[in-house]
């Protein structure tokens, strides 16, 4: 919606410009059009032509058609709440403040969430037209790609494995900023939003180019204007917008979430009521470690309640990196006993873990079991290697170790992974695909 008060007497110029569209065949100027243009009830009002209150296949080209052969948004007449985030009581509110990376230059707004959903989902941000953000980040999957590397505009394969995006605003944790990206390079949230699009393998795109291509476009003129105050195309307006709507996906809605809220307590060590047995052996191992030592645990990289990380880590995946991660940029070693950065990676939230397969910077793990078990038994003792273990590090290229977990402790830590799990997030009407396509 507009962020501005309209007049009574522009709510009837408008009125009067809808019924000058549905009576054209003519596609509406841009210097006419405004967010109500895009409504659910403007739209069925003007296409569904069997007042089914849905558009079918031929009244959808019909109304791709009347926008000049694109496909356009359907935005909902009362906008979303994006700026409404709800959070259980166990995670408290000057917590989140602390870790909250939001710059004052670009605080949530509905209506710049708005355009940012719209962005994320328009494959017109691609050289083609065939790749949107959401192509390699899908809601369902808790926004991540099911692909071990996602398909670029061409056809081409991305190096890494496409991340799931929950929680996004929470990422300075234990006084760290860590950047965005498994090897850190967008300092920001805004700066790794526009990475992906001028990106040769992505989606291809070039800032002027893209900005003309956008200012064509009828529904993003007055998208851009509700959500900054002029119409005026900008990469740096594209980047704040999708970086208001990936902040507004918040997930604090899994059974971990109400399970500790119900304990009235941010004590995660404790038993949950409502958790089975073994999913409370899995959270504390995960939360307070192997034998109740924190260090020789999860959580110590995977920071609850956000289960983020503060910064790069190795993992032990080898011995000798292809991908160097962090450790292929020119920075300084973020451990003081280690000269470099090499195999280091920022992981996601482990939020929504269950549903992001495949795992790890090259999706090398198809099952969240072939990841425990990596744990478990097959960290590779690297130089730079940030897990502690009980047992002495093995010698050798071959050899490896892990946390030893017994069977039962698996399954275990497996059903406490999949409390995390939160089932409103990846169906929230919020963050879906608000485009009517002209082919399904």
């Amino acid at each position: 919606m507009l962020s501005r008060v309209i007049p009574a007497a522009s709510f009837l110029f408008l009125t009067l410009i809808i019924c000058v569209h549905a009576a054209s065949d003519q596609p509406p100027t841009q210097d006419s059009l405004k967010t109500e243009t895009f409504w659910q009830s403007t739209l069925l009002r003007r296409f569904d032509s069997n007042k089914d209150g849905k558009l079918n296949a031929s009244e959808r080209i019909a109304l791709c058609d009347a926008f000049g052969g694109v496909d356009v948004p359907m935005l909902p007449v009362k906008s979303h709440r994006y700026t409404l985030i709800l959070v259980p009581s166990h995670v408290a509110q000057s917590k989140l403040r602390e870790i909250d990376n939001t710059p004052p230059d670009n605080v949530l707004t509905d209506a710049g969430a708005t355009l940012g959903r719209v962005l994320f989902y328009d494959k017109q941000l691609s050289q083609n037209n065939t790749i949107a953000c959401a192509s390699c980040h899908q809601q369902q999957r808790a926004f991540s790609d099911p692909r071990q590397f996602s398909v670029g505009f061409e056809g081409g394969y991305t190096k890494r494995n496409a991340m799931g995006l929950a929680n996004l605003r929470y990422t300075i944790l234990n006084g760290r900023r860590p950047g965005f990206f498994w090897d850190e390079r967008a300092p920001t949230l805004e700066a790794q939003v526009v990475m992906p699009i001028q990106d040769e393998v992505e989606m291809g795109m070039r800032f002027p180019q893209l900005e003309a291509k956008l200012w064509a476009l009828p529904y993003y003129p007055p998208l851009f204007e509700a959500a900054f105050g002029s119409t005026e195309v900008t990469c740096e307006r594209i980047g704040k917008a999708v970086a208001q709507f990936m902040r507004a996906m918040i997930s604090f809605d899994s059974r971990f979430d109400r399970a500790a809220e119900a304990s009235a307590s941010d004590n995660y060590s404790v038993d949950f009521d409502s958790f089975t047995a073994a999913e409370n052996v899995g959270k504390s191992l995960f939360i307070d470690g192997l034998g109740g030592v924190a260090e020789i645990g999860c959580a110590h990289c995977h920071v609850p309640p956000i289960f983020g990380m503060p910064k790069s880590f190795n993992n032990g995946l080898d011995m000798h990196y292809t991908d160097q991660g962090l450790g292929a940029r020119d920075v300084p070693s973020n451990d003081p006993f280690t000269l470099t950065n090499d195999g280091r990676f920022k992981a996601p939230s482990l939020r929504n873990v269950a549903l992001t397969a495949p795992y790890m910077h090259d999706g090398r793990f198809k099952a969240l079991e072939q990841v425990v078990e990596h744990y478990s038994s097959g960290v590779h003792s690297h130089a730079n290697l940030d897990l502690a273990f009980n047992d002495e590090q093995p010698v050798g290229d071959t050899e490896t170790s892990g946390f030893r977990l017994t069977p039962g402790q698996k399954s275990a830590l497996l059903a406490f992974l999949k409390t995390l799990t939160d089932e409103e997030f990846i169906s929230d009407p919020r963050f879906s695909d608000p485009f009517l396509r002209r082919k399904d």
